[in-house]
């Protein structure tokens, strides 16, 4: 894997053909200095932002690009962190670029989305022959496909020579004991090597589950400095396999994480994602 900081130029939604992530934020729901958890996806010409939080719009701004410029969308789960952005995207999608964005998503969380979350904002802006508008009317959908062969309800998406394989994880409520009774969240794979495990609480067999399919290389996982909750903590995650501690950058931190450096360090990991960089392979 290779990182670059992204410095004083145009954030790049096509490149050679490499598998790239790119760390817009990499902050807690919470964090005021760091940006929130989302991430833009590039490869070849293809680019896929995942989650579109309240401050998204504005970081890609910051970076040169517009929210009309992002053509594809994948959302991992209906925290503001994840989600606020996404009425601004579909408004400006209907009413500025005059497009339809694509967003890749199964039919059960569409219902979800739309009706707990962005239909209020969205639905009333226009009337025609009695009816609001409804999710097609701002998106172009695309399904995946289901991979019963995988574990947690695996399912695939392909766009361009992009492979994204989304798997449920137990986030929240904090009383759910396991994905399957847990509300809707997703971890992803990214071409069978990159496991983003996406917001999620501790779960020892989150990562061994895909291990048994694929050759995992890298994996960004959700992390907190503290037990309990809805996020894993370093402490628990420090019980998981040395061969996967090594391979395991931290994402959705609290600001202080500067203060824990040494600590994450020790414990085994191989650090702390940082925003405004990208990560490549190979």
């Amino acid at each position: 894997m290779r990182t670059r900081a992204q410095k004083n130029r145009t954030l790049a939604l096509t490149n050679t053909g490499r598998l790239s992530l790119f760390a817009l934020g990499c902050g807690s729901a919470f964090a005021r200095t760091l940006g929130q958890n989302n991430y833009l996806v590039v490869k070849g010409d293809t680019h896929l932002l995942i989650d579109c939080g309240t401050k998204t719009p504005a970081r890609l701004r910051a970076n040169g690009v517009e929210l009309t410029d992002i053509r594809n969308y994948l959302v991992t789960h209906s925290h503001a962190d994840h989600i606020g952005g996404l009425e601004e995207a579909m408004l400006m999608g209907r009413y500025v670029a005059r497009s339809r964005p694509r967003i890749l998503i199964e039919e059960a969380y569409e219902s979800v989305l739309w009706n707990h979350s962005l239909k209020g904002g969205a639905a009333p802006n226009e009337r025609h022959q009695g009816q609001t508008l409804n999710f097609s009317d701002f998106w172009d959908v695309q399904r995946p496909t289901p991979r019963t062969d995988l574990p947690r309800n695996c399912a695939e998406f392909v766009i361009g020579t992009l492979n994204v394989k989304i798997f449920r994880t137990n986030h929240f409520p904090e009383q759910a004991r396991s994905w399957d009774t847990a509300t809707y969240s997703v971890g992803m794979l990214f071409d069978d090597t990159v496991l983003f495990t996406g917001d999620t609480k501790f779960d020892a067999t989150l990562i061994s589950d895909f291990e048994e399919h694929f050759d995992i290389q890298t994996i960004f996982q959700d992390a907190q400095f503290f037990t309990g909750g809805v996020h894993a903590s370093i402490y628990e995650l420090a019980d998981l396999p040395e061969h996967q501690k090594t391979r395991m950058h931290l994402m959705h931190y609290a600001d202080s994480f500067e203060s824990k450096e040494a600590e994450i360090r020790k414990l085994g990991f191989q650090g702390f994602v940082r925003e405004n960089t990208w990560y490549s392979w190979p």
